[in-house]
Parts: structure tokens; C-alpha cells; sequence
């Protein structure tokens, strides 16, 4: 994931998304790709993940591109949660999980947080979906806490492996971007020599198992 430079300006954003539940109603390819071209402080600048090859047997499960359909909100059927962990920015959520198949938090969001006060060896910790509030990572599993935060911190993302996935629930598209099956953009997969690495944005795994609406 690449960060946006400090000096890009932000640009009115005419097709903004409501995250009011109702006012949100069938979205426009307009209102879809509202980041498009907007260079807003705080978002990264794009993210391309690693193309995955025809044929491949195992992880990552591959969706095809329905999975990401225009629904009632955005590439899903609702809003972010009310109720989101780690004080993350609901706003920036919406954005990113549902009117978005590219940008990013930047690089070092998840820090800003709460995220490490509330999970540093807790043990294994479930994260969720921020719209549906599905299980879509449990970290660390197979690893210590410092292993998988001096991974994350090395990257600028929550980076899950895939003993960490719920494999139920999350898709890679054959570009590697990363989706819930329902719709939710979460990252990016981006193998290296030790596997697959799902480069993940914290505001879209921040929810609860009861979603508030």
C-alpha cells in the first residue's frame, strides 16, 4: 500500500455516501468510486494486490467480481456499525468498506488507535467485520503477539497469515484484493516468501459480533 503524500489536497466530494441507514439508498456508479480521484488527507493514494494465478488449489479462496455488486450501501447491504472497536474513525469506515475497492487507511492508522492498548497479549483476538460483524481474522494463531505486530508495524497494516483467516468468510478477487463474501473491502493479499499476507485495513475489521445500527 502506498501512502498519499501530506501536500495532496482534498477535493469536494459531490457523490459523499450517507451512513444514516435510510438516506442510504441504491448507489450510483458515481457514489461507488466517490474516492476515485479525491485525494483526501488521512486515505492512501491506491494499493494493488498480487494477481492470483489460474488454477491455484488452496488459499486463497477466489470470488469472482459479483461478490462486490452494488447493494443497498455501497458494495454492501448496509452501513458500517455503529458500535465499531478500537476507536476507529466510522466515517473513514464506510468509506473504505463499502465505496471503495483500492484506497486505503494510511500507513501507521491502526496505531493511532486504540487497537494495540485493547488487544497486546490479550491472546488470540477475534476480528470482525465492521458492516456484518462476521469473524474474519483471529491473531495472533501460530505466532506470538510481538511476531504478529512487529509484522504489522513493518507494513503499516494489521497482517494476517492464513491460519489467521476465517476462511468462511473472506475472499481474495484474482487482482488480490481482499473481500468478505459479503461485500466488505478489507485489503490486499500480498505473498512473500513466508505465504500469503492479508494486508488489511483496521477500520474494516473493527466490529462487533452484535452490530448496532
Amino acid at each position: 500500500m502506498r501512502t498519499a503524500r501530506a501536500s495532496l489536497i482534498a477535493r469536494p466530494l459531490r457523490a459523499k455516501a450517507s451512513i444514516m441507514g435510510a438516506s442510504a439508498s441504491r448507489s450510483s456508479p458515481a457514489t461507488r468510486a466517490f474516492l476515485d480521484g479525491a485525494k483526501i488527507p488521512g486515505v492512501s493514494d491506491g494499493c494493488k494486490g498480487a494477481p492470483i494465478p489460474e488454477g491455484l488449489k488452496g488459499l486463497p479462496i477466489v470470488a469472482d467480481e459479483s461478490v462486490m455488486s452494488q447493494k443497498a450501501h455501497g458494495t454492501s447491504e448496509h452501513a458500517v456499525m455503529k458500535n465499531l472497536r478500537y476507536g476507529s474513525d466510522r466515517e473513514l469506515a464506510d468509506r473504505i468498506c463499502n465505496f471503495n475497492r483500492h484506497y486505503a487507511e494510511h500507513a501507521g492508522y491502526a496505531w493511532s488507535t486504540n487497537w494495540i492498548s485493547e488487544v497486546k497479549d490479550k491472546g488470540e483476538v477475534t476480528y470482525y467485520d465492521s458492516v456484518t460483524g462476521a469473524p474474519l481474522f483471529i491473531a495472533p494463531r501460530g505466532r506470538t503477539w510481538a511476531e504478529f505486530e512487529k509484522e504489522s508495524r513493518a507494513h503499516g497494516w494489521p497482517s494476517f497469515r492464513d491460519a489467521e483467516m476465517v476462511q468462511e468468510n473472506v475472499r481474495c478477487l484474482r487482482d488480490g484484493e481482499c473481500v468478505s463474501t459479503t461485500g466488505t473491502h478489507l485489503g490486499h493479499n500480498l505473498p512473500d516468501r513466508n505465504g500469503n499476507r492479508y494486508c488489511i485495513n483496521l477500520v474494516s475489521v473493527a466490529g462487533n459480533p452484535e452490530p448496532e445500527r
